[in-house]
This record gives C-alpha cells, sequence and structure tokens, in this order.
C-alpha cells in the first residue's frame, strides 16, 4: 500500500526570525513518527532574509519553496500554495496548514492525521473547544476574534465549526481538489485574512466533515511585529457573514 503523504504548507511574509525554530520543531515531529513528511514554504514577497532562510534550510527535512513576487497577502499566498500543493498529491494525503510565526505547535499534527485517517476531511486548531489557551495575545484581539466566532456561527452555521478564523488546519486532499475545481481561481476573493472563514464557506457546498481539536495558542512565542490589519479584517468579516453564499 502507497505510503500517506503529509504535506506541510507554510505561508511567510517576513518570518526569518521565526522559521528556522517552526522548521526544527517539524524535523522533530516527522523523525518521532517516521512519517512521509515534506514542506512547502510559501514566501509571499518578503523583504527581509525569509527567502534566504528557507531556501538555504539543510535539515533532514524535504523543503521546496514556493517565491511569489510581489506580496500578494495572505489570501494569495493560500490560492497559490494550495494550487501548487495539489499538483502532486493524491486524494487520500493530507496538506496541514500553519503559520509560520511559531505561535502554533506542530506536535497537534499527530492528533489531526488520525482524526483525518478517521474519516474526517477537515481538522481545525480551534481556540474555541475546551482545553484550549490563547497566551500571549492583547484581550483586544481575542474579544474581536470571539465576536467573530459568534456571528459566523450564528448567521453561516457550519456543523462541527466554531473556529472559522484560525488558519492552523488539516486537509484531506480530496476536499481541496473538489473545491480548486468547481470554484477554479475564485476559489479565494478575499483580500486578507478574512480568507480563512471564506475557504470554510465555500468547502461547505460539499458537505464535508469537519472536526475541531483544542489547542494552545502561544503568541508570546512570535518574534516581529503582527502583519494584520485589524480594522480591515474586522470589516472583511463583516463583508462576509452578511454576503451571499456564492
Amino acid at each position: 500500500m502507497k505510503k500517506q503523504r503529509i504535506r506541510v504548507m507554510l505561508p511567510a511574509y517576513n518570518e526569518e526570525q521565526n522559521l528556522p525554530d517552526l522548521l526544527g520543531h517539524i524535523e522533530q515531529f516527522k523523525l518521532d513518527l517516521d512519517l512521509d513528511i515534506d514542506v512547502l514554504i510559501v514566501n509571499d514577497g518578503s523583504t527581509d532574509a525569509t527567502l534566504q532562510v528557507a531556501s538555504n534550510y539543510s535539515g533532514n527535512l524535504l523543503v521546496n519553496v514556493l517565491d511569489l513576487q510581489p506580496n500578494r497577502g495572505l489570501a494569495g499566498a493560500m490560492r497559490e500554495g494550495f494550487k501548487e500543493s495539489i499538483k502532486d498529491l493524491d486524494d487520500s494525503d493530507i496538506l496541514i496548514a500553519l503559520d509560520s510565526d511559531n505561535s502554533q505547535n506542530p506536535a497537534l499534527f499527530y492528533r489531526m492525521i488520525i482524526q483525518i485517517r478517521e474519516g474526517s476531511d477537515i481538522v481545525i486548531a480551534s481556540r474555541y473547544r475546551s482545553g484550549s489557551r490563547i497566551h500571549g495575545l492583547s484581550k483586544f484581539r481575542e474579544f474581536l476574534s470571539f465576536v467573530a466566532s459568534c456571528l459566523f456561527r450564528i448567521f453561516r452555521p457550519i456543523e462541527g465549526v466554531r473556529d472559522y478564523t484560525c488558519g492552523y488546519r488539516a486537509y484531506r486532499v480530496s476536499i481541496l481538489k473538489k473545491t480548486h475545481l468547481y470554484y477554479g481561481e475564485r476559489f479565494i476573493m478575499q483580500k486578507g485574512f478574512g480568507c480563512m472563514a471564506e475557504i470554510l464557506l465555500k468547502m461547505r457546498q460539499f458537505d464535508p466533515i469537519i472536526h475541531e481539536l483544542p489547542f494552545i495558542l502561544r503568541y508570546d512565542l512570535k518574534l516581529g511585529e503582527s502583519k494584520m490589519n485589524v480594522l480591515k479584517t474586522v470589516r472583511q468579516t463583516l463583508q462576509l457573514v452578511f454576503s451571499s453564499n456564492k
């Protein structure tokens, strides 16, 4: 039987300080469990040494780099990363996407992979499940995220989903291929962080089985400034909540 492949996709914008530690954690996870894991770093027009750090990685881990120039924003990086990833992956393979800022622990990969193998199509690292913790994020940002979760659950409910905006997810490749085939270049139309909710809303029509896992968000481990424009993200969130389903 062909060994299941696990691809880790890392959209990265100016993450030269965070990538080495994160790649080291992923490599250790791979070695501990002897899994077929490779990494795709989507360099989104970084102006620091992110591209050099990614390209020069020499550890025991296959790392490929997709260099996007100029910067296209998180939505563009996710769209191009998905498109590149599904080219050589089978339907039963798994794509795990997470932030490149070292705030999301790759140790959660194990439970995500098991959940996909049990039958889920999408597994979300959720801040709103019992046992989750958020450390190092401002109370204002926590409040805005919670309000967004409530709005989506009321007006755009998806079974099994409480956290619509966390980008730390595992996808069965078949659901990515279905969505990309149906929408093409319209798969991700949002310009910023709102794309995470858009991805779920567009996948909803394929009736995916979605599970959430509690996790610990360690924002205090992130080096460098946040890339999120809070007011822009709030506006995008409201547009998604109250827009049509198309």
